[in-house]
This record gives structure tokens, sequence and C-alpha cells, in this order.
């Protein structure tokens, strides 16, 4: 299996990478120390969600659900938001975070190719970097389409070709020298759905369609950090030897002492998409 077929596998995505949020932590904590940027990416994603007291919400692939935890203060009253994830460890986390926090959530195991909801049932939904994980990204959609109410709002947040990019080529110069290019994105999957062709994906099923790109870029001062995000995949680390390990770690320490830090482009954004009334 190719890399874009095992990283859109639901079985693996479920059962192993996110089988918890320990792989993504690992890439969330380097974005978190050290992000050079204005605003923090989850008030930011929260911002451009612009909630109304009462309305509903759909949040597909939510992780361990830190978009909410983070604001949790800023949800409007009577908002009723629905988290939903393909992996149940994600699911049991999120509510373990959130349960009995105040405001009134809701939690489900769920695949965003066949929703468990009734149609016009959210006023939002939220793909929070996830949608190229999917397979059949227009069945998806439609199904997306489906539960919104009319003229309800979608969010679709991805990356596009040159985010992180640094340090996808120096993952590659080191663990995979035989592969000739760096694939975009993260992963290799951001040409699936990514900032340059989320617009005519997404077209089809909604109207106003909207980018919404976000500046920022990485700076990275520790070695650690770094290789962790790098090897947070099992296909890196079943693939890593101490021999590559050794030499990455000693290319990021030449690179930090010659520049003051590892920097790291990054290219994200996030779609606002809505259902025709």
């Amino acid at each position: 299996m190719d890399k874009q077929s095992l990283y859109q596998d639901s079985d693996y995505l479920r059962n192993d990478q996110y089988r918890d949020s320990r792989n993504l932590d690992a890439r969330a904590a380097l974005h978190r120390r050290f992000t050079v940027a204005a605003i923090g990416w989850l008030p930011w994603v929260f911002d451009h969600l612009a909630l109304q007291a009462g309305e509903g919400v759909l949040d597909c692939g939510c992780g361990p659900g830190w978009l909410w935890q983070e604001n949790l203060d800023r949800i409007p009253a009577a908002c009723e938001v629905t988290l939903a994830d393909l992996s149940p460890g994600m699911v049991a986390e999120a509510e373990a975070t959130l349960a009995g926090s105040g405001p009134s959530f809701h939690f489900q195991v769920a695949n965003i190719e066949a929703l468990p909801f009734d149609d016009n049932t959210f006023d939002v939904v939220v793909a929070n970097h996830m949608l190229y994980h999917v397979a059949d990204r227009p069945r998806a959609l439609a199904e997306v389409q489906r539960v919104l109410r009319p003229g309800g709002r979608f969010y679709a947040a991805t990356n596009g070709r040159n985010h992180m990019r640094e340090l996808w080529e120096m993952r590659q110069q080191l663990l995979f020298p035989e592969q000739q290019e760096v694939a975009p994105g993260v992963m290799g999957l951001g040409s699936l759905f990514s900032l340059e062709n989320g617009r005519e994906q997404l077209a089809p099923c909604f109207t106003e369609v909207a980018l919404h790109r976000y500046e920022s870029s990485l700076a990275v001062t520790e070695v650690e950090p770094l290789l962790a995000y790098a090897l947070s995949s099992s296909e890196a680390r079943a693939h890593m030897t101490e021999a590559m390990l050794a030499e990455a770690r000693r290319y990021v320490e030449r690179v930090i002492a010659d520049k003051g830090a590892f920097h790291v482009a990054k290219d994200a954004g996030l779609f606002a998409a809505r259902k025709g009334a």
C-alpha cells in the first residue's frame, strides 16, 4: 500500500496513527512551542467560526477536542457541540477532557463518509485538518451538506503545498533518501485536499467558498521536539535506525547552531463555505 492509500485507510487511522492523541500531540507540541504568529491556530480557527448563541455545531475529526478546550470560555450561550471522530480513542479523550465542563457537548464515533445524523441538523460543521485523510471526499462533502441546515456554514482547514517543507525535506533526506521528491503537505497528503485545490472540491456542494490564510512560521530552537514531529508516524519509526536518528540529531544541531533556529515555513488556512438556502 502506498503512503497516500495508507493515510486514507480507515482501519490504519482508527487503530494505529490516530488510535489516541500521542502522534498528533508530537506535531501539535512543536507548533504550540515554536510558532511565530500573532495569534495561535486554535483561537484563529475559532474566530472564523463566528458562532452565534444557540447554534448546533458538528466537529468532524475532532481528535481529543483541543479546539473546544482551548476556546471553552468563548463558546456562545446555548450552543450544542457534537464532537465526532473515526477513532474511539480520540472520542474517549475528548469526552474525558470536556464532559461536564459547562457547554452542551455530545460525543460520537462516526465516519464523515456516513454521518449518523438526520438531514438539516447542524448550523455549523467543522473539519480541521482531516479531509486529506478521507478516501471518498465527494461522498463526505455530500454528507456534510446533508446534515447542515439551509444556509449553514462549513469550515475546512488544510495546508498548502509548501507547508512545513523544510522539515519534510530534512525528514526525507535522512530517512527516505531513495525517494526523489518531497511530496507536498503533511505525510504527502497535501495534494489531495489543499489550499490550492480545496475550492474546486467544495464548489459542487457549497456556495460562497472563501479561503482565509493563516500567517505563521516556526523557529525551532530545540532538537528533540523537531525529531519527535518527524517521527510522529509508525511508518517513520519503523524505518528509522539508530544511525539515522544520530545523523538527524547532528544535522538539526548544526542548523540551530548556525542559524539560531531551525526555520520552517507554514502554509495553512481555512475554507469557509455555505450551504444554499
